[in-house]
């Protein structure tokens, strides 16, 4: 199981569910209430893929269930299917909020290393998009990589990449082009371990993947020609074992990239964050006080008025998430204690606080 990330820490970890006759796998693919995985057969050693049963963990909260990427535990004797019966912590996941208005969280993938953002060349990059991927990664505690694809269809990639990088301090940023090879091996080099490529339908992820692997293993439908939005024929999240080691995880295209609050945006934005080191006031609001190095740095230009009405909206996503969250544990918490005072009042028992 190295190959899929296995680790001795790992191994240390899962020595109870061992000792329980459980098995560890790395989950490979979701779907409504069963897996795929892979595991060492118990028998030969050899990694097979089985398909299991994953209602037995998770719950209504969609961050708890099973995605792709997790490693668990498996029990292969459970009735009337194989079956996961618990998940490893997490090292890293990516978590965005869920369409719509619900606070909720939704993880797009687990215990990765990189997290590369494809963006492509063959229109202008979304700027702003590419600072909340940026955000979202940060969160996730796994390194963003932004990878510019397309690379053989544009003559002024190098410009192109110089402006993604103005928007992404800290970050490595590379231009590739899967049909001539461009920069594929140093991409190769740059994600080891667990890697997940996330980004709109159209920029070319399936392709790139196909590239890392080697081999056609997703199936690709070219985007049109003329706005490059395309369809995304991958609908799943999908593990994907890469030539001489290492794991890649393909995803749909994301239209929507809602934040599900934490770090990731002061990370994303680490420029303004050394600005208002400079202030004079440690809370200034960067709004009316003297001595405001942001506010200086937009009367000069070093600092562009876009990227600081982007990073004011996505902090903004941030506070309104913070206060839908604080909420749902406030009304967790109350209907607990009306479950808990409905089940004393049935007793006939005192009912305290």
């Amino acid at each position: 199981m190295a190959g899929y990330g296995w680790t001795p820490e790992l191994d240390q970890l899962f020595a109870p569910l061992a000792e329980a006759g459980l098995l560890p796998a790395r989950i490979v693919r979701v779907d409504r209430g069963q897996c795929d995985a892979v595991l060492a057969d118990p028998e030969t050693g050899e990694l097979r893929t089985v398909r299991l049963d994953t209602r037995r963990v998770g719950d209504a909260d969609m961050i708890n269930c099973p995605c792709t990427g997790d490693w668990a535990a498996v029990d292969l004797h459970a009735q009337p299917m194989a079956a996961v019966t618990a998940l490893l912590p997490r090292s890293t996941a990516i978590i965005r909020k869920v369409a719509g208005k619900r606070s909720d969280g939704q993880v797009l993938a687990a215990n990765v290393d990189t997290v590369l953002i494809a963006a492509s060349l063959a229109a202008d990059p979304d700027l702003g998009r590419i600072e909340r991927f940026l955000a979202l990664a940060w969160e996730s505690g796994a390194e963003p990589l932004v990878v510019l694809t397309k690379a053989d269809l544009v003559d002024d990639a190098e410009f192109i990449r110089a402006d993604v990088e103005a928007v992404a301090p800290g970050v490595t940023v590379l231009v590739v082009s899967a049909e001539t090879g461009e920069g594929i091996d140093v991409l190769r080099a740059c994600a080891p371990g667990t890697a997940v490529v996330i980004g709109q339908s159209g920029v070319g992820k399936s392709t790139l993947t196909n590239a890392l692997a080697g081999a056609d293993v997703m199936a690709v439908q070219q985007a049109r020609e003329v706005d490059q939005k395309g369809r995304h024929t991958t609908t799943t999240r999908e593990l994907i074992p890469l030539p001489g080691g290492g794991v890649l995880i393909d995803t749909p295209g994301l239209r929507e990239v809602g934040l599900y609050g934490g770090e990731g945006v002061d990370l994303a934005f680490a420029d303004i964050a050394e600005l208002a080191e400079e202030c004079r006031f440690h809370d200034c609001n960067h709004h009316t006080e003297p001595g405001c190095a942001v506010r200086a740095a937009l009367a000069d230009g070093t600092l562009p008025q876009r990227r600081m009405d982007s990073y004011l909206k996505l902090q903004r996503e941030n506070e309104w998430i913070a206060s839908r969250s604080d909420a749902r544990v406030a009304k967790a918490r109350l209907n607990k204690w009306k479950a808990i005072t409905k089940s004393m009042r049935a007793a006939g028992g005192p009912v305290k606080r």
